[in-house]
């Protein structure tokens, strides 16, 4: 034992420059890795961020108005409680849309639990007696925004006007039409105007629980204590998640995809570097087996040393990470401080530095087995493998009188193919993701730059509150920045037996078609032909060609499919046609809308506003609603997982580099007798290192742009959009990518080269080992 410690102690303070190294690679790449998984949480699951940035509720109870819901804040198990609230069902209706909303009557400060959190205006105030906080996902059925007015019906049928003050999200069940109403907040006084008679109101309670799991149990204390007959509803943060994490699943999965390749690039990159440093020690293994060490104490001892580093990086990473994440700027300290008041926060960097340490041994004890089989005195091998001849490469490119440093770098960077396969591979893993994210860093631009590719031709949809439709028209070809003004309408159609509904649209004319933009097959042409999205196809196991049918208004209306369109809005869910065709069948009488196409460079904002107005608020202008909105937050993910992916290959890059450096210090003599000068012989090294740099970013972009499109479009597929929307990175970026990887590589192989050329050269038996 004491003989080891000595071991130990004498390796570490001769290989001191290594030894830091892999502690400082570990302590990066656990930081890296924790930042990572924060970045996923905190664009992949925005329910859970919502939730805990408002002290969401656990159960939310709606009892009739006259039970006494202010003792279940005395329930055993119950930390905290909103409310009672009183409450009123309406119907909230704006420019034609129409949906069911529980109004919530709420003072001039939010309440601490079950916080609404706004996203655009402002919280209730005594200036707006009759102001209303609507939230969002109601707010986006009803095309509402701060400062429009509603048209609320209370229980009674009494109609009065809300004016929108502001727009709040919220961890509650979503609005879902025919199935859950929306929540909207007003002030006491307005909801006893709504609704006067207090058994037409409710009363509504959040409960914050010390056991989220203890939801079941509260529920039945609440029923107990009130009565069944008192309890109108319940909800539960479970079922809230569920409704709300549905449409990012694929999001999520698509983003711990990056996760778990970034770990796996992680792996290689630590596995690399601690079976160079263990090979590095060949000489020192067979003197150590020379003086009596048997096999099993080399490998304990290299085990015991390597696992002391990588505990000392893993806890450096995530201290660090843990003092210092939560103080960084921007989106990765909010992203941090949020991942720490979550519960995953208790067990995922344990789980990852604990994978870490275990993967760093793994390769320790496997690097250590095959270096225990080393001979104590080991057979000394060739200067050049016997049978191992010239390759036809090198053959021919110094038939040409290439440079020698060139020829000689190929040579060395290929001559042996395992190695060079398994060095270029560890390379390219990061190189592979980071072109993946670059592919939906591109994507997201086409939705942005390229709407018409992606479903979104048209920038605004203009409405007329009461103005005639001859008029409208006139205003809308008077806009010079108007390209074109499609009329459309729409109606919910019931899908064959009657289970769903689906959205049935008709846009434009015979005489001017709407521009869909169709992945497959083609656009309409003739009178009951129609494309479709993705969603729908998949609702009603339909494919291009087949003849659907479907209801509206008690009409059936039977439509071919000629075409498979990319369609962003209600899950891909909707029939397109054209307006001719609406008429025909009776589903629609006249135009409900116009979308408008505006003219290149136009600003939606500005035209919208410039429309309104001119109309003196007649029309209602909406901006066409992008999916790559609400996508904003990954940007800064992707951002992120390039940086990770970057300090892993740089990481690898260190390894590849020492590797080869030190396989080449037994060709240094070789190359010196033949008359290669120490610049020359320091090119050799460089060039090595830059072809297997050029290897693995060839490898790995290929690779990346070729997986990025499938999983790209499989998320389409399955969110309901499409496949097709996918765009690779243009050639400009990924040759600049490409450049910058071998020129980094170039730059950072050329102070160890110039190390080993200064280096004595001498027949050591570390050189023929």
């Amino acid at each position: 034992m004491r003989a080891t410690v000595r071991w130990l102690r004498a390796d570490l303070r001769t290989h001191r420059g290594e030894a830091l190294f892999l502690v400082l690679a570990t302590a990066g790449i656990i930081a890296s890795l924790l930042l990572a998984g924060a970045f996923l949480t905190y664009a992949a699951n925005p329910w859970q961020r919502v939730f805990t940035q408002s002290s969401g509720a656990h159960v939310w109870i709606h009892t009739k108005a006259s039970a006494d819901a202010g003792t279940l804040a005395g329930l055993d198990g119950v930390r905290a409680a909103s409310g009672p609230f009183p409450t009123a069902g309406v119907t909230a209706e704006l420019g034609g849309d129409r949906a069911a909303v529980r109004l919530r009557a709420a003072g001039a400060r939010p309440p601490a639990v079950g916080r609404p959190l706004p996203v655009s205006g402002r919280w209730l105030g005594p200036g707006t007696p009759d102001g209303v906080v609507l939230e969002s996902s109601v707010a986006r059925a009803l095309w509402a925004e701060p400062g429009d007015a509603l048209r609320v019906r209370g229980p009674d049928g009494t109609v009065r006007r809300l004016r929108v003050v502001g727009v709040a999200d919220s961890a509650e069940p979503r609005y879902a039409p025919g199935e859950n109403p929306g929540t909207g907040w007003v002030l006491p006084a307005a909801l006893e105007r709504l609704a006067p008679e207090e058994d037409r109101r409710g009363l509504a309670v959040g409960l914050r629980l010390d056991d989220p799991e203890d939801t079941d149990f509260t529920v039945q204390q609440a029923v107990t204590a009130l009565g069944a007959d008192q309890i109108a509803e319940v909800s539960t943060w479970k079922q809230a998640r569920a409704e709300a994490v549905g449409g990012d699943r694929l999001l999520g999965l698509l983003l711990g995809a990056f996760g778990i390749g970034a770990l796996l690039a992680a792996a290689m990159a630590v596995a690399g570097a601690v079976g160079t440093r263990v090979h590095g020690h060949l000489r020192d293994i067979s003197v150590l087996k020379a003086i009596g060490f048997t096999p099993a104490q080399l490998v304990r001892m290299f085990l015991a040393e390597h696992l002391a580093l990588a505990l000392t990086g893993v806890a450096a990473g995530a201290l660090l990470t843990e003092l210092l994440g939560p103080h960084l700027p921007g989106r990765t300290g909010e992203a941090m401080r949020l991942w720490r008041e979550l519960p995953e926060h208790t067990w995922v960097p344990l789980v990852t530095a604990a994978g870490a340490v275990l993967l760093i041994a793994a390769t320790t004890a496997s690097a250590a087995w095959r270096a225990g089989r080393v001979p104590p005195v080991p057979v000394a091998r060739a200067a050049v493998p016997a049978g191992r001849r010239m390759s036809g490469t090198a053959r021919r490119a110094l038939g040409l009188r290439l440079p020698p440093a060139l020829v000689l770098g190929w040579r060395g960077a290929f001559h042996r193919p395992g190695r060079s396969a398994a060095a270029v591979g560890r390379l390219a893993v990061p190189l592979l993701l980071i072109t993946v994210a670059l592919s939906a860093w591109s994507t997201l631009d086409r939705f942005e730059s390229r709407p018409e590719e992606v479903g979104l031709a048209a920038s605004l949809v203009v409405r007329g509150d009461g103005m005639d439709d001859g008029e409208l028209r006139r205003r809308l070809a008077a806009e010079d920045a108007v390209a074109a003004a499609h009329p459309g309408s729409e109606a919910e159609a019931l899908v064959p037996g009657q289970t769903g509904t689906i959205t049935l649209r008709g846009l434009g004319t015979a005489r001017d078609p709407y521009p869909f933009s169709v992945a497959e097959g083609r656009a309409p042409r003739g009178p009951d032909e129609a494309v479709a999205g993705q969603g729908l196809l998949d609702l009603l196991h339909v494919d291009v060609g087949d003849w659907v049918r479907m209801t509206v208004g008690g009409r059936p209306q039977v439509l071919h499919l000629v075409g498979r369109s990319i369609e962003p809005e209600d899950g891909g869910r909707v029939v397109s046609t054209s307006l001719d065709t609406l008429r025909e069948g009776g589903a629609a009488d006249g135009p409900g809308f116009y979308r408008l196409v505006l003219a290149e460079g136009a600003d939606p904002a500005a035209v919208g506003a410039r429309l309104s107005r001119d109309a003196d608020g007649g029309l209602d202008v909406r901006e066409t609603a992008n999916p790559a909105d609400r996508l904003s937050s990954v940007r800064g993910v992707i951002v992120g997982l390039v940086a990770v992916l970057a300090l892993i290959g740089l990481a690898e890059l260190s390894t590849t580099i020492a590797a080869g450096v030190r396989e080449r210090r037994r060709d240094l003599l070789a190359l010196k007798a033949i008359g290669l000068t120490p610049r020359q012989i320091m090119a050799v090294i460089v060039a090595g290192t830059g072809f297997t740099a050029l290897a693995a970013t060839a490898a790995g972009t290929l690779t990346g742009a070729l997986a990025a499109g499938w999983l790209i479009d499989l998320q389409g597929a399955a969110s309901g959009i499409g496949a097709g929307i996918a765009r690779p990175p243009s050639p400009a970026a990924l040759a600049l990518m490409g450049t910058a990887v071998v020129a980094g590589a170039i730059a950072v192989s050329v102070p160890p080269a110039a190390r080993a050329v200064r280096r004595r050269l001498a027949d050591s038996l570390s050189d023929t080992l």
